[in-house]
């Protein structure tokens, strides 16, 4: 019998979109003493005597007769109050309830005595609206099960039911310009960094005292603990038994009991028709709300002015490795050309955080991860000399940060922004100034000074020069390490827009040609038109000569 027992007492998560007043759970409960089972063992072996047989079945079954408080079974509803013997001997005295919803309770029970009493013998609940708390998640729960220690998370979440009553206020909590707690209290970590969702919880209780013997609070267990939080996920705890077999139950106490626990979703299915029309409900509100989305939006794109060219570059730096020194940051600058304009309150240069290196093969690699995101655009000077325009140049400066915050140059480096609109990788080396001597170097390991370009252009080409041939002789540099870039361009001009339609038109043009036969006679006409113009061409030719030596003779 120990084999069919069910062991996985662990809670199951549900998600519905139904009312959660249409759950129904059917609880059954029923009482397996060693002396019942002692009986079944000697009834299994008198009925093979056939002449004594009746005499002795009848002695056990006088004995050991199973009453009605040994086995109970009930539907329960969501938030359905059900009493308990405690509670109807406590709340029908009226000098003993003070709140409202302890004479509500009077009232009920007084209506459940002058009917036809309670439905339910051992069975009862709790809902959210009780003040009760679990002892038995405190003291051990009496479902039999493995030993599994409780996570972290586990004993964090635990705490949100009795925090919902005790909310605080934004300004009741540490210093805003505090941004980072190091050493927080464990009062701080529950009313802060816990997401708090509004949850009800229903308590499924039995009664589990001798015959006889009901009402004493000491008694009282939890079958079954149902959480419901306002986004519809349910959470029962144990699951229902489905195929598995049936939970054990321990009593404690000097006379300890086994009761075995059985638990059934006996919610009503849903009808097709039901069904269908939720469909169509859920089908009707997603397209208003698609509708008021629109609306919102517009039907059409907020597009450039004319000859106006829209750049947007989100893009991210994603890691340097190969440097000398740790704790790298990074400065980055987006130069913008002639004829390139960008938003007037727009930044278009940034620092990212310190990071510190990590060692992955032979080099030691900084993971930044930091977003940056510009928008430029470029409108063409009809009086330009270039044809093609020049792109935006993001230039960026490799810096180390000492543990006296003293910082040294590690690299200079430059990217120039695709001209192709899409998603780009691309890794940039880099370079650093380098001194004559040691000094420089001594200078540089323990104060921290190292040469600096004073203009960041100086690695591509300056913008102060104006000459054909930019020459660097002499000026000694160091290459240094590397840093990746992930770039997602995306340009905008209603240019495009118009080429799209004229090649539609285009392509509708010989869309309607589309016939053979039309085709081949205008290609005829074009031949005809082609041989036309050669002969124009020939006579105009031929008149010139005539009239040439027309001019020769009469001289």
């Amino acid at each position: 019998m120990a084999d069919d027992w069910s062991t996985d007492n662990g809670e199951a998560v549900y998600r519905s979109r139904d009312a959660i007043k249409n759950l129904k759970i059917r609880v059954k409960i029923q009482r397996v003493t060693s002396t019942a089972a002692l009986s079944q063992h000697l009834q299994n072996q008198v009925l093979t005597q056939q002449e004594r047989g009746v005499i002795e079945l009848d002695t056990f079954n006088s004995q050991f007769k199973s009453g009605p408080d040994d086995e109970e079974e009930l539907v329960v509803g969501w938030q359905e109050k059900l009493f308990s013997k405690y509670e109807e001997e406590l709340y029908q005295v009226d000098s003993a309830c003070q709140t409202p919803l302890e004479k509500q309770y009077h009232t009920e029970i007084l209506a459940l005595q002058r009917g036809k009493g309670r439905r339910n013998r051992r069975i009862f609940t709790y809902t959210d609206f009780d003040r009760f708390t679990s002892n038995d998640q405190q003291n051990g729960n009496p479902l039999t099960q493995t030993e599994i220690a409780p996570t972290f998370l586990a004993e964090r979440m635990a705490n949100i039911r009795h925090r919902k009553q005790e909310r605080r206020t934004l300004d009741a909590g540490v210093a805003k310009a505090r941004i980072i707690t190091w050493e927080p209290s464990e009062e701080f970590v529950k009313s802060s960094h816990i997401i708090n969702t509004t949850v009800q919880t229903m308590h499924i209780m039995a009664d589990l005292g001798p015959a006889g013997q009901l009402g004493v609070q000491e008694n009282e267990h939890v079958l079954c603990t149902i959480r419901v939080d306002s986004n519809g996920v349910i959470t029962i705890k144990p699951d229902f038994n489905n195929s598995k077999g049936p939970y054990r139950v321990e009593t404690g106490g000097d006379r300890k009991e086994v009761w075995r626990l059985a638990l059934v979703n006996a919610s009503a299915a849903i009808s097709v028709e039901e069904k269908d029309r939720e469909h169509r409900m859920y089908r009707d509100l997603y397209v208003r709300h698609r509708d008021y989305l629109n609306s919102l939006v517009g039907p059409d794109f907020e597009m450039p002015p004319h000859g106006v060219l829209r750049l947007l570059i989100n893009g991210e730096i994603v890691s340097a490795k190969g440097y000398e020194y740790d704790n790298l940051y990074i400065h980055f600058l987006l130069d913008l050309p002639n004829d390139w304009f960008g938003l007037p309150f727009e930044a278009l240069s940034g620092v990212t955080q310190t990071c510190r290196t990590r060692t992955l093969g032979k080099d030691s690699v900084a993971f930044f991860s930091y977003p940056f995101s510009f928008e430029a655009f470029f409108q063409s000077n009809e009086g330009a000399e270039e044809s093609l325009p020049q792109w935006p140049v993001l230039y960026f400066k490799v810096l180390s940060l000492d543990y006296w915050q003293r910082y040294r140059t590690e690299g200079y480096g430059y990217v120039v922004i695709p001209s192709v609109p899409g998603y780009h990788s691309v890794t940039c080396q880099t370079w650093r100034p380098l001194q004559n001597g040691t000094v420089a170097e001594l200078r540089r390991f323990f104060i921290g000074g190292s040469p600096e370009l004073e203009d960041y252009s100086y690695v591509r080409i300056p913008s102060t020069f104006k000459g054909e041939r930019l020459s660097r002789f002499g000026f000694r540099t160091e290459t240094t390490g590397s840093v990746t870039f992930t770039l997602n361009c995306l340009q905008q001009a209603r240019a495009f827009v118009d080429a799209n339609t004229l090649r539609r038109r285009r392509q509708a043009v010989v869309d309607h040609l589309g016939d053979h036969s039309q085709q081949k006679s205008l290609h005829q006409i074009m031949d005809l038109f082609e041989v036309a113009r050669r002969r124009m061409r020939a006579a105009r030719e031929g008149f010139l000569d005539i009239a040439a030596s027309g001019s020769e003779s009469a001289a």
